[in-house]
């Protein structure tokens, strides 16, 4: 007997040792883990994957979780080897009493083993295979880590998987911030996920709550006074999405794509983390720009009308309401409420939250119902001519949330904003539209619209080059051009006048269209657009007309910030990306971005040089107009920043269905629009729908920062010039001003302008001025559909 006995034990231990799988990964086990996003100083922006998990080291899982779990789960567990033999006699005389097989008598250490190797059918066999296999895990891996695995891989419901997951799902915080009856809560999910859950059936999470705070007590790990406390707290869950530290779901939307084509499906399970280039403050600064100067463009449009409409109010029916308030979304930070009742001078309404809020006349008086697109009614006088009880509006908490709660309502315009470091291309901040869950539609990157007079500063530029001057005059005049298909274009000034002969600092100053579209007849489109490829523009963007001067082409927003770089950073073309670094699970570095960098003798080692496709003389002259542009043209508001060091151009389409501003400064670039989804006039101006974005965004990411002057590069030259003739002067002449040139350029030499001939060699300038209407009263001519104005 004694011998069938031993037989039989090292029969065990050799199937132990030599038949099951090796368990030695369980100590450097990846359990399936999400892709994570982070921003350059380590924020999180977005996780991406169908389980929902964020492992813990043992050692930041807090320990009244612990004692919750092992209280109702193992409470041998520290004292036990993998096997509760006590627990599964429990289990086998229930068995033998009822006839049913139960889970009863299972250890952690088992349920560890079942997860990781095991399948969940019920049979005798995969029980004692069960044992087997915690009795070898046991003795390959420390208690800690087991526990470890367990409590990072038990599914809890709502796809999380794992305490920390299951904390940010149900109460929206951290495993580490929550409350004993919370983790008492957790710690009764893993056995019925779904019927315990406490936001499916609360009654059912509150009976399991406090038959773990019960065990927790029992078993000391509580006092008296903690268990009824605990008691009395309501089952508070309620669903959450992940946590995130920073809302840029545009920008983690375009770094889930571009990984998934580098590494597959994956990303959503191998545990992979990315650090982006997005600068958290910059990205909050952005988000806060284009919701609040959207919101303030909507409300100069006038009110279109409440939401829906609830009814009377009633005290039997605020339960309704809530009920009703809670299933409609916040968008944005906009939250639905009910007006429950009013003054003159004041709306009081429901929040989802069961609150009542005072909204206060300041908040409102903006409100003018909207009549159409073109017309506005009268300003109201009181409250009851805004809305009436019952109305279900939009509140917004104001700017960060010092104003107090705002009446607003969703706008019906999109905006977006994205900013860029000129040395290197890094994309700081991103906001691709008003939200991203009502529209995913990146318009920063996807949406290419005709970027207006935004476009010129590179057509100016490509004038520089040509060897003409930012004292060159040419004449603000009628043109007309003949089109391929026999129509005519007589393009516009914005105010419909000509102001003869201007230097080209003026033309660019003040957006004058037929001076743009004479100097793009003089130089060639050929020319040009070979030119505009600089910036990183596409040739199959640009229309191969006299229209591209005045920004007709289809770029995208993020194309227009690339362009401007080359003009912040003295002349280098760099490439816009996002994604700095890529770790995997195990924190091992598998991906470093090597940006092109704009430097030229400084560049460090392990840098490579951005293409020097600009002179840094060119940069500079253009830059220096575009200074003028903010100091005293379109873009002149932006001077209330208090700032010397910021260059920039407006821009609106045709029919002011577009505006844009782009602006920057030596350290930063960033370009606004806003615009409809669906083309429509906005009915306004570049300087006054974009500007006021960029401004917003720019007062914060310059905050603290002192001006940092453009860099002058060699062989500029300094000369004083007469404001009408363009021509060298003297400090005798009255109209003498300060202007830059390059060096090889100075008025007086002999010049591209002055080598032409009468007509110059330009066909295309030929034919425009041929048809040109030279009388100084001739009259604008044409009809609306024969016109672009475009500025």
């Amino acid at each position: 007997m004694l011998c069938l006995i031993v037989l039989l034990a090292g029969g065990v231990v050799y199937y132990i040792e030599y038949e099951l799988q090796d368990i030695d990964a369980l100590n450097t086990v990846q359990l399936q883990t999400p892709l994570q996003i982070y921003t350059n100083d380590k924020k999180l922006m977005a996780t991406f994957g169908e389980n929902r998990r964020i492992p813990l080291p043992y050692q930041e899982i807090p320990k009244q979780l612990i004692d919750a779990v092992l209280a109702t789960e193992d409470q041998r567990y520290f004292r036990h080897g993998g096997v509760d033999l006590p627990g599964i006699g429990r289990a086998a005389i229930q068995l033998l009493l009822t006839g049913r097989k139960s889970q009863g008598g299972s250890t952690i250490t088992m349920q560890v083993a079942r997860s990781f190797y095991l399948t969940r059918q019920k049979t005798f066999a995969r029980k004692l295979r069960e044992i087997l296999f915690a009795i070898k895990i046991e003795h390959k891996v420390k208690k800690e880590k087991i526990l470890e695995l367990y409590l990072n891989k038990i599914f809890f419901g709502n796809r999380a998987y794992g305490v920390e997951a299951a904390a940010e799902i149900y109460y929206g915080k951290h495993v580490s911030g929550l409350r004993l009856d919370q983790y008492a809560v957790l710690a009764g999910l893993p056995k019925a996920p779904s019927t315990l859950n406490p936001l499916a059936n609360p009654e059912a999470s509150k009976k399991r709550r406090d038959h773990v705070l019960y065990r927790m007590y029992d078993q000391g790990y509580i006092t008296k006074a903690q268990y009824d406390d605990a008691l009395k707290a309501p089952i508070d869950a309620r669903y959450h999405d992940l946590q995130t530290e920073v809302k840029a779901p545009y920008a983690a939307e375009l770094v889930r794509e571009q990984l998934e084509q580098m590494y597959g499906d994956s990303i959503y399970t191998d545990g992979y983390k990315v650090y982006t280039t997005i600068n958290s403050k910059l990205q909050h600064a952005a988000n806060k720009a284009v919701r609040e100067q959207l919101l303030a463009y909507d409300e100069r449009h006038g009110y279109r009308g409440p939401i829906d409409n609830l009814g009377e109010p009633s005290l039997t029916n605020m339960d309704d309401w809530q009920k009703n308030l809670m299933k409609r979304s916040t968008v944005n930070e906009l939250e639905p409420a009910a007006v429950v009742d009013m003054t003159d001078k004041t709306i009081t309404v429901l929040r989802q939250s069961g609150d009542l809020t005072i909204l206060p006349w300041d908040t409102m008086s903006w409100a003018r119902k909207q009549i159409n697109a073109d017309y506005l009614g009268p300003m109201p006088k009181r409250a009851s001519q805004i809305v009436k009880t019952g109305d279900v509006v939009y509140v917004y908490n104001g700017k960060e949330g010092k104003e107090g709660p705002r009446f607003v309502q969703m706008p019906k315009a999109e905006a977006g904003l994205v900013a860029m470091a000129p040395q290197n291309g890094a994309i700081l901040a991103m906001v691709g539209g008003f939200d991203y869950q009502s529209s995913k539609f990146n318009v920063m990157t996807l949406g290419k619209r005709q970027p207006g007079s935004s476009f010129k500063p590179f057509v100016y530029s490509a004038a520089l080059d040509k060897g003409f001057t930012l004292s060159t005059v040419i004449n603000d005049a009628p043109i007309v051009v003949q089109q391929e298909d026999d129509t005519l274009w007589r393009p516009q000034n914005v105010n419909r006048k000509f102001y003869g002969p201007t230097r080209l600092r003026v033309a660019i100053t003040e957006s004058r269209n037929l001076v743009t579209i004479r100097l793009l007849a003089l130089m060639g489109l050929p020319y040009t657009i070979n030119h505009l490829t600089k910036f990183g523009f596409v040739r199959s963007q640009l229309p191969p007309g006299l229209s591209l001067a005045l920004g007709t082409a289809m770029v995208t927003p993020l194309q227009m910030a690339q362009g401007f770089t080359v003009f912040a950073n003295g002349g280098y073309k760099v490439v816009p990306y996002m994604i700095d670094t890529i770790r995997n699970s195990n924190n091992q570095l598998i991906y470093q971005a090597k940006p092109l960098v704009a430097c030229s003798t400084g560049c460090a080692p392990n840098q490579a040089k951005a293409p020097h496709t600009l002179s840094a003389q060119n940069a500079f002259l253009v830059t220096s107009a575009l200074q003028d542009v903010i100091r005293k043209g379109t873009g002149k508001e932006a001077m209330h920043l208090g700032r010397n060091d910021l260059a920039g151009k407006t821009g609106t389409t045709q029919d002011q269905v577009d505006a844009w501003f782009a602006g920057y400064n030596p350290d930063l670039v960033a370009v606004a629009w806003v615009g409809f989804k669906q083309p429509q006039s906005l009915h306004e101006y570049g300087a006054q729908a974009a500007l006021p974005v960029w401004m917003q965004f720019m007062r914060v990411a310059l905050a603290g920062k002192s001006d940092k002057p453009f860099t002058m590069p060699p062989d500029i030259v300094a000369a004083k010039v007469n404001a009408y003739s363009g021509k060298l002067t003297d400090d005798d002449d009255d109209d003498a001003l300060n202007e830059y040139f390059m060096a090889s350029a100075m008025p007086g030499r002999e010049t591209y302008r002055e080598q032409l001939d009468d007509e110059n060699n330009s066909s295309t300038y030929r034919d425009a001025e041929n048809n040109v209407t030279n009388n100084g009263n001739a009259t604008n001519g044409g009809g609306a559909d024969a016109q672009q104005e475009l500025y």
